[in-house]
C-alpha cells in the first residue's frame, strides 16, 4: 500500500495539523504567510464515513481511500446489514489487489458518530433528510462533504436541475448543524472509473466551501487519491456552477464513442 504522506514522530491518530507557518528566514509578507498558514492543511489518520456508501460514488471513493491511504473507511447505510455486506465486498476487492484493509459497515447514524469526515454519497433528493437523520451524531469539528448533483433526463440528454436552495451542496449546508462545515467535492467524477482499481486516474475535482480549513482538509483527502487533483473553485455559492458540469460530462460520454468513463481535467 502506498503512503506518500508526511508524518511527524509521535503524531496522534486523527491529528489535523496546519502547515505552511513561516520559517524565521521567510521573506513572504505577513499577509501571505498568514494565508498559507490558514489554508494549507495536513491530515493524518482520519475516519471517513460514506453515508450511502453502498452506492456507486460511495463504493468508488471508499475503495480509492482504502487503497491509496491509511485513513479509516466506514460504510454507512440506512440498513446496517447492507452496509456490512458492502464493506466485506470492498475488503475482498482490495485483497484481490494486494491490499489488506479493514472496512467497517454501520447504520448511517453510527457511521457519522464515529467520523471526522462524513461524505453524503446519497441521491440529491435524500441529502437534506440524511443530514437531518445524523445531525445529532455529528461532532462539531466534523466536515460534511456533498458530491450529489440534481439532474433531469430527457431524449436529448441530462440537464442540471437546480434546487430552490441554489445547489445540492447548499441543501446540505442548510440542514447541517451550525458548527459543522460543509464542503462540495467529487461531483464530476466517474463512479465506475473510481471503483475500478485497475484504472489509472488522471482527473480533477472542483472543491467549494466557505471554511478555508475544512476545504483544505477535503482537498488534501482528494489529493491523496492517486491521480486525482483537487482545485479550489471558491466559496459554497459557486456550487451550482460546479454541479452543473456533471450533466455536461455525462452528455459527452453519451454522444462520443470510447468515452464512457469521461471526467474533467483542467490545463
Amino acid at each position: 500500500m502506498r503512503d506518500t504522506r508526511e508524518r511527524l514522530p509521535d503524531e496522534p491518530v486523527g491529528a489535523r495539523r496546519l502547515v505552511g507557518s513561516p520559517e524565521p528566514s521567510d521573506t513572504r509578507s505577513p499577509a501571505d504567510s498568514e494565508r498559507l498558514f490558514t489554508i494549507r492543511v495536513h491530515v493524518t489518520g482520519m475516519r471517513i464515513a460514506l453515508l450511502g456508501g453502498t452506492g456507486d460514488i460511495g463504493q468508488g471513493l471508499a475503495l480509492r481511500w482504502a487503497y491509496d491511504t491509511d485513513h479509516e473507511v466506514l460504510i454507512g447505510s440506512r440498513d446496517a446489514g447492507k452496509a456490512r455486506t458492502a464493506a466485506e465486498s470492498y475488503e475482498t476487492e482490495l485483497d484481490s489487489h494486494g491490499v489488506d484493509r479493514t472496512v467497517k459497515g454501520f447504520v448511517n447514524e453510527m457511521a457519522a458518530d464515529r467520523a471526522d469526515i462524513v461524505v453524503l454519497a446519497v441521491p440529491p433528493y435524500h441529502v437534506g433528510d440524511t443530514v437531518d437523520s445524523v445531525a445529532g451524531k455529528l461532532d462539531e469539528d466534523a466536515i460534511l462533504v456533498s458530491p450529489a448533483v440534481g439532474m433531469k433526463g430527457d431524449e436529448d440528454g441530462m440537464h442540471y436541475h437546480r434546487p430552490g436552495a441554489g445547489s445540492v451542496t447548499a441543501i446540505a449546508a442548510e440542514a447541517a448543524p451550525d458548527p459543522v462545515s460543509v464542503v462540495g467535492a467529487f461531483h464530476n467524477l466517474s463512479a465506475d472509473r473510481l471503483a475500478n482499481l485497475d484504472v489509472t486516474l488522471d482527473l480533477d475535482t472542483l472543491v467549494v466551501g466557505d471554511d478555508p480549513d475544512a476545504k483544505g482538509i477535503v482537498r488534501q483527502l482528494a489529493d491523496e487519491i492517486e491521480g486525482l487533483r483537487s482545485l479550489d473553485a471558491g466559496p459554497l455559492a459557486n456550487a451550482a456552477e460546479v454541479e452543473s458540469v456533471t450533466p455536461l460530462v455525462i452528455n459527452i460520454a453519451r454522444h462520443n464513442d470510447g468515452m464512457h468513463d469521461v471526467g474533467v481535467k483542467f490545463e
